[in-house]
């Protein structure tokens, strides 16, 4: 791995998906890719030209439409660049000093001979896709193998979220050092499938806590499983070779077991 930036990363931490409106459709052929919406004050009601207290106050007056916050969050976040990429290398750094998991994987990917530390895994703004079907794709960070992982400085809630997202992709660096994994599906979507699973399963970021506290979801039967199997089929369908969810669904399946087993470089789940 080189020690460039990463370009958006052809491997990510599950995107958040949320919608904002609801846009149906019948067709029975494949929908077109949907269009990324830019803001229209006149459609959405926020206005950049506007200092942002004022355009903060319509949204407590419900003047701004789910699709204008959005665009709000998304300027906001470019004023708070400089702060939320700081923060975030002070977390990088600290948990390359303390953390268990992260320093745990750090070894082992050297012992691949391969090299993680500040060169190579940076923190950046990621922006936001707001689409026209509704959907807004948010990610958390992502690996490359030719420049190693980003850390998406503005969409960090604190520093354990981090260091969930630095543990999935460093699994992701472990995945490709020790298997040369066909990151974009090209020939095999299982690839893909399989260090999803297991980043998903080894980081900690579906552990039951997280799960509760941060995503309200309080079930206690197979919760774990779910919420790997789910995040895996969501970050399949991301590849550009994936059909729809139903096809990253197959795929995942079919190598649920063999993947779900396998603990490498763990001897077991511990997060």
């Amino acid at each position: 791995m080189s020690t460039s930036p990463p370009p958006p990363p052809p491997s990510s931490s599950k995107p958040q998906a949320t919608t904002t409106s609801s846009s149906p459709s019948s067709s029975s052929q494949p929908p077109a890719p949907p269009k990324i919406l830019e803001n229209d004050p006149a459609r959405t009601g926020y206005d950049p030209s506007l200092k942002w207290y004022f355009n903060y106050f319509k949204i407590l007056t419900g003047q701004i439409t789910p699709e204008g916050i959005e665009h709000y969050r998304e300027d906001r976040y470019k004023v708070h660049e400089a702060r939320d990429c700081a923060k975030c290398e002070a977390d990088r750094d600290w948990l390359f000093r303390h953390s268990p998991v992260v320093r745990f994987l750090r070894e082992k990917t050297a012992a691949l001979n391969g090299q993680l530390d500040e060169t190579n895994v940076v923190c950046r703004r990621c922006p936001g896709r707001i689409f026209d079907d509704g959907t807004v794709l948010r990610q958390s960070g992502g690996f490359s193998p030719d420049h190693g992982i980003v850390l998406c400085a503005n969409e960090f809630r604190n520093r354990g979220h981090l260091e969930d997202t630095l543990a999935h992709e460093m699994v992701h660096a472990w995945d490709h050092l020790r298997w040369n994994v066909d990151w974009m599906g090209g020939k095999d979507l299982k690839h893909a499938a399989c260090t999803e699973i297991r980043a998903s399963m080894l980081s900690g970021e579906c552990r039951w806590t997280r799960e509760s506290v941060t995503r309200g979801n309080w079930t206690l039967t197979q919760q774990f499983q779910n919420c790997v199997r789910m995040r895996a089929i969501q970050s399949v369908m991301a590849r550009p070779t994936c059909r729809d969810d139903v096809h990253a669904t197959k795929v995942v399946n079919e190598v649920w077991d063999s993947c779900f087993s396998d603990k490498r470089p763990f001897e077991d789940i511990y997060r």
